[in-house]
């Protein structure tokens, strides 16, 4: 485990060299991350799935401050089907939230609506299954919005501001343009912008991808 969390490790830096690098070239380019399924639980619910008390166990730091991968996995199960070793986002928040690909939908035989993360008032439910028992959603299944989060020092610097919608161009062989992207600027965020798995192999985006954001 030492030897794979030190090869976690150096992928990280790597990428982080590349970004910074391509940030130099163009002080306009914002790095994108790319987003797996995944799942947010409360501290109610890890209870339940793993036992009272149980704390989760943090596997690597994200690119988003105080936020990480967790060791622990989940399977979550729909109408029509499941999908095994769903990993975990730390730390906990006050509501499960689980976010799954537009495919999984159909595999799993849910209705999740297209929503930015905490937007989760009518979406979709699921069943969560961990190593101390299950629990039954009846909303929080969500598809994430494509979204770029970024300091208000950087919204003011790119020229945009908060919950505003915009457009992003990408560079190279299967390159193309996503609308519908919302800026998410706090203070607390790193600047990235995040699109899921679908997308990214959709337009070939590969370690150290940049984006810009297109202006009217």
């Amino acid at each position: 485990m030492n030897n794979y969390e030190e090869i976690i490790r150096l992928v990280l830096a790597k990428l982080a060299e590349t970004n910074q690098n391509a940030a130099a070239e163009n002080p306009n380019a914002i790095p994108v991350g790319i987003s797996n399924r995944h799942i947010h639980l409360s501290q109610k619910d890890v209870d339940k799935l793993f036992g009272h008390g149980y704390q989760l166990t943090k596997l690597k730091d994200l690119s988003q401050p105080g936020q990480y991968a967790c060791k622990e996995t989940l399977m979550i199960c729909g109408p029509k089907g499941m999908i095994e070793n769903v990993r975990i986002l730390g730390p906990v928040r006050k509501q499960t939230q689980v976010e799954i690909l537009q495919s999984d939908s159909f595999k799993v035989g849910v209705k999740a609506p297209l929503r930015l993360s905490g937007d989760l008032a009518g979406s979709a439910g699921i069943t969560l299954i961990g190593p101390n028992g299950s629990i039954e959603l009846a909303e929080g299944v969500v598809v994430a919005k494509r979204h770029i989060h970024m300091l208000p020092a950087d919204a003011e610097r790119l020229g945009v501001c908060d919950g505003e919608t915009v457009t992003i161009a990408f560079t190279g062989e299967r390159g193309g343009t996503l609308n519908n992207v919302i800026i998410r600027a706090v203070e607390n965020s790193g600047l990235e912008c995040h699109i899921d798995t679908e997308e990214a192999n959709a337009l070939g985006v590969k370690p150290g991808t940049t984006v810009v954001i297109q202006k009217n």
